[in-house]
């Protein structure tokens, strides 16, 4: 007999990592996946003991041609069906495009872009055909501008912005709740991996990983988007009266690359 489970990519670390707590706690069997398979077996572990859940381990190099087939065929194998989508796996890179390798730009499209879509349209249809189920997708407060220095990285979260909401409306009357979810700068290790600096951004402004987990699974069924903090919905609202070629600038101005 299949198992429902919550599908967690880029649960390795991160908002990935905090979100499988989070459903851990509120009882939902998961199943975890990122490519660093020893982290997915501790986070397992203790997710297993604390929350007496049954988790599935689910390595997998979401940037690799034929990886999203062969997850879910490996998910079809286990018998597995995936009640939650929470498709948050992604990286930045930060830096001028024009300096920047091309294959690894071309590598954050892949994981961002295609492989969220590609799990999505795998894994909705048996949701649709339940009547039940929740797609949540991770973007970005950098999805509702463009960034130089991030340019890619901030073209992919529009993209996972805009798909997320029309699929919203898509399936509004499916009993699938579709939500995109878009935190501000979170204490991870994406900054330190995408070679951020954050050292600028004042404390307050910042939030946990655990913050944008819990309010992402609280605003489930409330709407397609949640913007992450308060402070963060103020500063998006307030950047609608401005030129769009101001807030472009601004954005510019926010993301700075690390001191070599």
């Amino acid at each position: 007999m299949a198992r429902d489970i919550a599908l967690v990519t880029g649960a390795s670390s991160g908002i990935g990592e905090a979100l499988a707590r989070r459903l851990a706690r509120d009882g939902l069997d998961l199943g975890l996946v990122a490519r660093r398979a020893e982290r997915l077996e501790a986070l397992a572990s203790e997710l297993r003991a604390g929350n007496g859940v049954q988790v599935d381990v689910l390595p997998a190099d979401l940037t690799r041609s034929g990886a999203v087939a062969e997850l879910v065929e490996e998910l079809a194998r286990r018998s597995l069906d995936v009640d939650w989508l929470v498709n948050n796996a992604g990286f930045g890179t930060v830096g001028p495009f024009h300096t920047m390798p091309v294959e690894r730009e071309l590598e954050e499209i892949a994981l961002n872009v295609e492989a969220l879509v590609e799990l999505t349209g795998r894994l909705v249809l048996p949701m649709v055909r339940r009547h039940r189920g929740v797609v949540m997708n991770v973007a970005s407060v950098g999805a509702y501008l463009p960034s130089p220095n991030m340019a890619t990285y901030a073209a992919t979260k529009a993209f996972v912005l805009s798909f997320t909401e029309a699929i919203a409306v898509e399936l509004q009357d499916s009993g699938v709740s579709v939500l995109c979810v878009c935190p501000g700068v979170t204490r991870t290790e994406f900054q330190e991996r995408a070679h951020i600096d954050t050292g600028y951004v004042p404390a307050f402004i910042q939030q946990t990983a655990d913050e944008v987990a819990d309010e992402a699974v609280r605003s489930v069924g409330r709407g397609p988007v949640v913007v992450n903090g308060v402070l963060n919905r103020i500063s998006l609202g307030a950047l609608k009266f401005l030129p769009h070629v101001l807030t472009t600038r601004i954005a510019g101005g926010i993301v700075r690359p690390q001191e070599p």
